[in-house]
């Protein structure tokens, strides 16, 4: 099997990798050069110069694998493809594009009888060695023609990937995924923030979170890697408080108003992100202060006192 990888970052490359090395050939493409250059010379992906040059050097079947920035970027590279595409021919997207999209390019694409997947993508930095979990949306001919790069690209052929169901699932699922994530991750930091308040038990946060990953209920992943980070710097004192946040955090908090299902977890732990990142950190905090003041004389600290 051959695809053509567009994208070479962080995860299209390492993804470009562990297909190469599972016996899938990929011809790469990235506006970077010096990265082109490191996979030939690495992993021997063929390179390529260009989109066009690229699917020059596939099969009859072109299979075109993208991991690209969501929204307009995506939807133009797959718009450009169009043209030099055939009947059959696949385009995948594996980047974090909003469902909704991937349904109207999946439309878009069946007016020229080419087959769309939409593939969410999970394992970070580490899935070149551990294998990436796959959400899959796509017509059941589609997902079967891409199955062996699925296979490749998974934690084992069996485990790690999953045909979801039609076009928009794939994304839909990762968006869901990556809202649970969201609240997985708050809980940790509330949990770890009250423990370490208790000054007057002294309590070593590291060996906490490493006492954790044995045996308890909340071992997961998450709590390793936390656990590795604290074990250098457990006060932080060289991070900012400041927390981003991605499209897909905000799209499951849109999804559950539009479907009418409470989530409270996911919506709060999406707002704690927002209070980090604001330009005026802790105004409205300053505003709480003022009106405690105002209706019951109760007393405000000030800055230097």
């Amino acid at each position: 099997m051959k695809i053509a990888m567009l994208g070479l970052g962080k995860m299209g490359g390492n993804m470009t990798a562990r297909l190469i090395r599972n016996g899938i050939s990929v011809v790469g493409y990235d506006p970077n050069i010096s990265i082109i250059q490191e996979l030939e010379k690495t992993e021997g992906m063929i390179p390529s110069t260009s989109v066009e040059d690229a699917l020059s050097k596939l099969n009859d079947q072109k299979i075109v694998w993208m991991m690209l920035p969501a929204g307009d970027v995506t939807e133009k590279q797959i718009a450009d493809l169009i043209p030099s595409l055939n009947k059959g021919d696949i385009i995948i997207d594996g980047g974090n594009s909003n469902y909704k999209h991937s349904i109207k390019m999946g439309k878009m694409l069946l007016e020229h009888d080419i087959g769309f997947m939409d593939c969410g993508t999970s394992g970070g930095v580490w899935g070149l060695d551990n294998g990436y979990c796959l959400m899959v949306g796509a017509t059941k001919e589609v997902a079967k023609s891409v199955e062996p790069a699925l296979r490749a690209l998974a934690v084992t052929p069996r485990d790690g990937w999953l045909h979801v169901g039609p076009i928009g699932s794939g994304h839909f699922t990762k968006m869901i995924h990556n809202g649970i994530e969201y609240g997985m991750m708050e809980s940790f930091a509330e949990g770890l923030e009250l423990l370490k308040g208790k000054t007057e038990f002294d309590i070593d946060i590291a060996n906490v979170t490493e006492l954790w990953r044995h045996g308890s209920v909340v071992r997961s992943w998450l709590l390793d890697l936390m656990s590795e980070a604290l074990q250098g710097d457990q006060n932080l004192e060289n991070i900012e408080p400041y927390v981003a946040d991605s499209g897909e955090g905000r799209w499951t908090v849109v999804e559950s108003i539009e479907q009418g299902i409470p989530t409270p977890v996911l919506t709060l732990a999406l707002q704690v992100r927002f209070r980090s990142q604001g330009k005026q950190k802790g105004y409205g905090y300053k505003l709480l202060s003022i009106m405690r003041n105002a209706f019951g004389g109760h007393t405000m600290k000030h800055k230097g006192k």
